[in-house]
């Protein structure tokens, strides 16, 4: 995988997870572990080229990895890099934890007044 500062990696990450194919082979792979391109791709009505498509790009974002045994290739999910939109999150639910606790301050000295 290529180098990425933090705001790029979630960027890509984000990107790869933004479409509705590639969240479901996804989540195939989390449920089902490592399995071939051949097999996830009888799930789509899409070619296989089409489907190994998806599966790159969720390669480049770290979400999966290819292993090679041969002519099979096993592709497994990796959710490592996850935890970079759950610590996005974490920073934005901080920043609103922040406000509301200035507005119930607001508030409270309000009342007292």
């Amino acid at each position: 995988m290529v180098e990425y500062s933090h705001e790029q990696l979630l960027s890509e990450i984000l990107k790869a997870v933004s479409d509705t194919t590639r969240r479901s082979i996804l989540t195939a792979l989390v449920q089902e572990g490592p399995t071939r391109v051949t097999d996830l791709a009888v799930h789509y009505e899409m070619s296989l080229n089409a489907v190994s498509k998806h599966i790159k790009v969720l390669e480049s974002a770290g979400l999966v990895t290819r292993k090679t045994h041969g002519r099979i290739h096993l592709i497994e999910a990796d959710m490592g890099p996850v935890s970079e939109i759950d610590h996005w999150f974490q920073n934005l639910r901080s920043i609103w934890d922040l406000r509301l606790d200035e507005l119930e301050n607001l508030l409270t000295t309000k009342e007292k007044k």
